[in-house]
């Protein structure tokens, strides 16, 4: 067999995984890649990654699972799902496979390009559900709770079936299966309306000041190579700058306080997102099933597992691999990578 590539193309980033004859991690990569801006920013992102694996097209066969149809590049879901796919199958070659959510198991969750459009619906936002698909064959009752830099999904496996009535974001969204708040792209006013500054409870304007990734650069738990979304001034990605755009959104200017205040309103916005989280997670959580833990935010799920008193495991360490931490959030790429492998190896 060839080795694999499974891409994950997100709104804001492309992940990707690359998977050897033998099924076993070669390599993973995150890169920015702003859709919005246009296709040609995925162009040059896909180039990028295949560079970067000293890799051909011919070498390797492609899954891809995609949520940045949603940008507002396209008009609607449909029509970002045939720009999206149609690009990929010009750079990767018209044997590429794209991830489809289906029903039951016996249905095969790979489709050529000439079948995606119609079935645009099941692949629009499905990455979430090649995740708890491969995690389902490695653990049959789990929570996957996958908090990315956007979004944080929460996914019940019960008997190695997805629990989820609801397939569309619409849905999910409506059920706390989909919760829009991520570690590093969330404006801090989508978090809360009101932090504690040094001993005050104090309102937070609603102004794009500063973003989640400035409350986690504060609280020194988003690695570097993680960090790969834009400021909201367009400053600096360092401790200070980030302590004086969480300053803007409490009415405050830097100077105003030591820094240690600014890591304390840091905390306190953490522990707001956690809370949040928690809540949604609390909704779906069965007696005995473990928290597994994923993306950006997975330090965020340890919390969380730990506050509830719940097991709780990294994906990661499900498959002995805990070093490599960016397999964890690159998961969806390596769900379509590895399912696409155990297609093959079926077939």
């Amino acid at each position: 067999m060839h080795k694999k590539i499974g891409w994950d193309i997100g709104g804001a980033h492309l992940k990707a995984v690359l998977l050897d004859n033998n099924g076993n991690v070669m390599h993973v990569q995150q890169v920015a890649c702003p859709l919005w801006l246009g296709l040609d920013k995925l162009e040059t992102a896909i180039l990028t990654v295949l560079k970067n694996f000293t890799l051909s097209t011919e070498q390797v066969d492609h899954a891809v699972t995609m949520t940045g149809e949603l940008v507002d590049l396209f008009t609607n879901r449909h029509e970002g799902v045939m720009d999206i796919s149609q690009c990929v199958a010009r750079l990767l070659g018209g044997d590429v496979l794209f991830y489809c959510m289906t029903t039951s198991s016996n249905e095969d969750y790979f489709l050529a390009i000439g079948n995606v459009s119609a079935n645009t619906q099941m692949i629009a936002s499905a990455n979430w559900h090649a995740s708890a698909r491969l995690l389902a064959k490695i653990l049959p009752s789990a929570l996957l709770v996958d908090i990315g830099s956007t979004t944080t999904d929460i996914i019940l496996i019960d008997k190695g079936i997805i629990i989820n009535s609801g397939l569309s974001d619409a849905k999910r969204m409506q059920q706390d299966t989909l919760v829009y708040t991520g570690v590093v792209r969330t404006p801090v006013m989508a978090v809360t309306q009101k932090l504690l500054l040094d001993t005050e409870i104090t309102n937070v304007a609603a102004e794009y000041f500063a973003t989640m990734a400035d409350v986690y650069r504060l609280t020194e738990e988003l690695p570097e190579g993680l960090d790969l979304a834009e400021t909201a001034d367009g400053e600096p990605k360092t401790m200070l700058a980030s302590a004086r755009r969480l300053a803007r959104m409490v009415g405050h200017d830097y100077e105003d306080k030591p820094l240690q205040i600014w890591q304390q309103l840091a905390h306190d916005c953490r522990e707001k997102q956690r809370k949040q989280i928690e809540l949604a997670v609390m909704k779906h959580l069965k007696i005995g099933v473990t928290i597994v833990g994923a993306g950006a935010g997975s330090f965020l799920v340890g919390s969380i597992a730990q506050s509830l008193n719940r097991s709780y495991a990294s994906f990661t360490s499900l498959l002995n691999d805990e070093a490599n931490h960016d397999l964890g959030v690159c998961l969806p790429a390596f769900a379509v990578a590895k399912l696409a492998f155990l297609r093959n190896e079926v077939s």
